[in-house]
């Protein structure tokens, strides 16, 4: 189903395209050797190169080329032989040389595709326009003193890919899908760690509206938006705002805007600068970027098997939902645990143990999976431990809450507790003869078609043996006492 604005004149289609400013992995910058390790103190990563100093010479940092070429290729991407870096001149405090080296008109990827999962299980292919490598700014810092600004160069010249959508976004929903799986593919190549709220992902938003079957009109950008609910947020108010202006008679004028989440606006920054404003031309100090096909194809067979292969994998081999493969694939840590869970075992199982009481236990102990007490191989052995009839899924509750907070074996609990399911039949006989007598009014109401009354009859002789009978026994020796 289309996503629409209804205006006083009619129906709206929302057209969105999405910059996304990823920082790359890497120990070092783009174009000098400086630390980028997040949290320094400011302006202590800062070399002669990113401080504009006249006469240093950039020198490229291959492992920032090779975090591209992976990227590109986890995008299905067509990869560049031959790129160029340009000079985009602009001048602000937090950009020392008065310019960034950036890639305008040969970028190092080009066109590829992103696949997104909507709410409905609907699917949609976004197409990647380009990504091309970048220098980061540096940050000012309004709120150090009543009167000045600072700045810390830590972060410039840190690399970045620009990740550039084509217009094919129609809605909030499906923004916040590309961005989350953006993200995903990200993480799983281990090229950006997607952390949003400390700037090493964020994206420039452009938006505009038109009614259907129009041609495009003006868009207007929102810069560094550094949140997936901002950026939903962001195109649903801005969208408003574009359709009251033209509504009114009035046109939209190109511009970059600010997003405020607290006052839920969008406000002009400045006229939207075209390409020959900032006249690029190739960098001077930099030969074009010529890499070999045989390279390419080396990073190649180093990639992870990533998110969409890893789900359809999940359901084939595991046989479960589209659903939990979905959850299971989010984060690579999440996949990894859950397989070693799985192999060898019922996937089913398995994957309702982890998404269900694990998953509930990491967020009630406030800890992620790499932090949890449980590792796989013991939640493995606790259902191995039910699947061999040493406990049931009750007692494996506890023994699961014990392991989360002592760490032991679970072997080890159910020892300790004496927690071992009952499995004599003798005994759990005696127990359901021993309901059955005290019950003999409920006895003769199911019998006379309370079929419904045959649950308390399970749940006495459970609660008789502390919930250690077999359930599977139990349910077979109460049919044969009931019905017989």
């Amino acid at each position: 189903m289309s996503y629409t604005l209804e205006g006083n004149t009619g129906t709206w289609e929302i057209v969105v395209g999405l910059e996304v400013h990823a920082q790359v992995i890497s120990k070092s910058k783009l174009f000098s050797g400086a630390s980028t390790v997040f949290g320094g103190e400011p302006n202590s990563q800062v070399s002669l190169i990113d401080a504009g100093f006249p006469g240093m010479l950039p020198v490229i940092n291959q492992t920032c080329v090779e975090q591209a070429v992976r990227t590109g290729l986890g995008l299905k991407a067509r990869i560049n032989l031959e790129s160029r870096f340009d000079r985009k001149n602009y001048f602000y405090a937090d950009l020392p040389t008065g310019y960034q080296i950036s890639q305008f008109e040969h970028p190092i990827i080009g066109t590829g595709i992103v696949e997104i999962e909507l709410a409905d299980g609907s699917t949609r292919e976004i197409g990647i326009t380009r990504l091309h490598l970048e220098q980061d700014a540096g940050k000012l810092m309004h709120d150090q003193d009543p009167k000045r600004s600072f700045v810390d160069l830590n972060r410039a010249g840190v690399a970045l890919m620009e990740i550039v959508s084509e217009p094919d976004i129609r809605s909030p929903e499906e923004a916040g899908a590309y961005l989350r799986k953006l993200r995903q593919i990200l993480r799983y190549l281990e090229t950006c760690d997607g952390n949003m709220e400390e700037g090493s992902m964020r994206a420039d938003v452009n938006v505009s509206v038109r009614k259907a079957g129009e041609p495009m009109r003006t868009r207007c950008e929102i810069k560094n938006v550094n949140s997936i609910r901002f950026v939903m947020q962001a195109i649903e108010i801005e969208a408003t705002r574009q359709i009251e202006i033209w509504e009114a008679g009035g046109e939209v004028d190109q511009e970059t805007r600010l997003f405020d989440p607290h006052k839920g606006e969008t406000r002009a920054l400045r006229s939207k600068a075209d390409a020959h404003d900032y006249r690029y031309f190739p960098d001077p100090d930099l030969l074009p970027l010529v890499i070999e096909q045989s390279w390419v194809d080396q990073i190649k067979q180093t990639l992870p098997e990533l998110p969409d292969e890893k789900r359809a994998r999940f359901q084939k081999d595991y046989g479960i939902t589209a659903y939990d493969a979905s959850v299971l694939v989010a984060e690579q840590s999440t996949a990894d645990f859950y397989e070693k869970v799985a192999k060898g075992r019922d996937g089913k199982s398995a994957v309702a143990w982890v998404t269900g009481d694990f998953f509930a236990a990491l967020n009630r102990t406030g800890k992620s999976i790499e932090e949890s007490p449980v590792s796989a191989d013991s939640l493995g052995a606790m259902l191995d431990l039910i699947a061999d009839g040493t406990i049931n899924g009750k007692i494996a509750k506890e023994v699961l809450e014990e392991m989360f907070e002592t760490g032991e074996a679970p072997i080890e609990i159910i020892d300790r507790k004496g927690l071992r399911q009952v499995t004599d039949t003798g005994a759990i006989e005696a127990a359901a003869d021993d309901i059955i007598g005290k019950n003999a009014d409920k006895v003769e109401q199911y019998k006379g078609g309370k079929d419904k009354l045959f649950g308390f009859f399970v749940g006495q002789v459970m609660k008789a043996t502390a919930g250690k009978a077999n359930p599977a026994i139990v349910n077979d020796i109460l049919r044969k006492k009931l019905d017989g």
